[in-house]
């Protein structure tokens, strides 16, 4: 196929590392993987990164390095046999010119467990060096031993300014960008690309090729200058997809840094994030349930409106459906993380639920025990119980738990908000026992 007809990310892509944009931390001077290539020993790769970080250019980067045969697969279009057959020639090849291969395994995270166990032993065997390149975390994704055999390599999205130099080279380079039809760019287009682009260098060069075409058009009726506007732009990149994967690490960075803003009281933040979340599609009423769980987890009866408030919330989200119910929603989010915090609760339940494990079915105490028998009666159930409201203080000094957890407590109320109530109410009472005692 000519050049001409390939897409502009695909022409643009670095024939070494002196040209590969971004990844400083891997590939600059004495950074590990180009030390590994320059000594041509090469261990086994995962290369982890999300679109457009430039995985795939790593990779035909090594071809082009090493000595060894380099082979692409996709896990998209390829399955065991076609593994099977790979290993063969490797082993052809090793044995009659003593050649290596390297395997290299586009979104490797679309294998299955018994598709990664084909090339496992042969990894092991040092027979096929591994470089695996994908989007997901290979810790959810990659077979343990698999990924215990393989360096991770982390590529990050983009920086801006990266993005800036990829852009404008791609825009002057005369034999593999767009050079030849001497287009301009305006300043605030750039700036609009690079913020659509989201860290993804494909991204970011699919949308400068089609606002060039769109440019291109424009020129050859209105014989215009060829200058690529903020306009052409938003044409062409329209609204981008944020970075998120319902099943995977970034659905689970997003809505730890939801709660962890939550429980740092900071509104602004917890908004970005539960809103970060809304935009890349994630299922409101999995926000909702989250919420209502945070609130009995780190609120607590420090604030005991927060409970009904995100169930509110939830229920307001069940009746109005998108986007006023997600309005909701963020009134609940707001009022989380200006609540006052307590995980008192959390901590007494937790603390109980351990030692039931720990001590078993330890007896009622006969005092609180029913007696709705005479026979019941007989054997002292009931016996000696002290009813509340006959104390003037309606406080009794009397066991709750079983003998052998005779004066044990769980919960320690904190003092702010609401619980500050509790707290004081409960040494009050307390205090009135011991005076009782005395």
């Amino acid at each position: 196929m000519s050049e001409i007809y390939t897409p502009l990310a695909d022409r643009m892509r670095p024939a070494s590392l002196d040209n590969f944009y971004g990844q400083e931390k891997l590939v600059g001077e004495g950074r590990m993987l180009r030390q590994l290539l320059e000594g041509d020993s090469l261990p086994s790769l995962i290369l982890w990164g999300p679109p457009g970080s430039g995985k795939t250019s790593l990779a035909k980067i090594i071809s082009m390095a090493t000595d060894a045969d380099f082979v692409f697969f996709s896990a998209v279009l390829s399955g065991v046999k076609e593994v099977r057959n790979i290993v063969e020639q490797a082993r052809t090849k090793l044995e009659d010119r003593q050649l290596k291969t390297i395997l290299f395994v586009d979104e490797i995270h679309r294998f299955n467990k018994s598709q990664q166990d084909a090339f496992l032993p042969h990894v092991e065997s040092g027979l096929l060096t591994l470089i695996g390149a994908t989007t997901e975390n290979p810790s959810f994704q990659v077979i343990a031993p698999l990924l215990s055999r393989c360096r991770v390599l982390v590529l990050e999205p983009l920086s801006p300014a990266t993005l800036r130099q990829i852009i404008l080279y791609a825009l002057a380079d005369c034999q593999h960008g767009l050079g030849s039809q001497q287009l301009q760019l305006d300043e605030q287009a750039l700036d609009l690309l690079v913020e659509a682009a989201d860290g993804d260098a494909r991204n970011g060069l699919n949308i400068l090729e089609l606002a060039a075409k769109l440019v291109q058009q424009r020129s050859s009726k209105d014989d215009q200058s060829p200058v690529i506007t903020l306009t052409d732009i938003e044409e062409a990149s329209q609204k981008r997809s944020l970075r998120y994967d319902k099943n995977g690490e970034e659905h689970y960075n997003l809505i730890s840094a939801l709660h962890k803003s939550l429980r740092d009281s900071d509104p602004d933040g917890s908004l970005y994030w539960f809103y970060r979340m809304i935009e890349s599609g994630e299922e409101p009423l999995y926000i909702a349930r989250r919420l209502i769980r945070f609130a009995s987890e780190d609120i607590g009866v420090a604030d005991p409106q927060a409970l009904p408030q995100a169930i509110a919330g939830r229920d307001a989200y069940h009746m109005l459906g998108s986007p006023e119910g997600t309005l909701a929603l963020a009134q609940v989010v707001i009022y989380l993380a200006t609540a006052p915090k307590s995980n008192s609760a959390y901590k007494a339940a937790k603390a109980v639920r351990e030692l039931i494990k720990a001590t078993g079915s330890l007896p009622v105490p006969l005092h609180i025990r029913n007696a709705p028998t005479h026979l019941m009666k007989e054997l002292g159930y009931g016996k000696g119980y002290l009813y509340a409201h006959d104390s003037p203080e309606a406080v009794v000094d009397q066991d709750h738990l079983p003998e052998e957890l005779a004066g044990r407590k769980f919960y320690h109320p904190v003092n702010r908000g609401y619980e500050a109530v509790v707290k004081d109410r409960l040494d009050k009472w307390r205090e009135i026992l011991r005076k009782k005692k005395r």
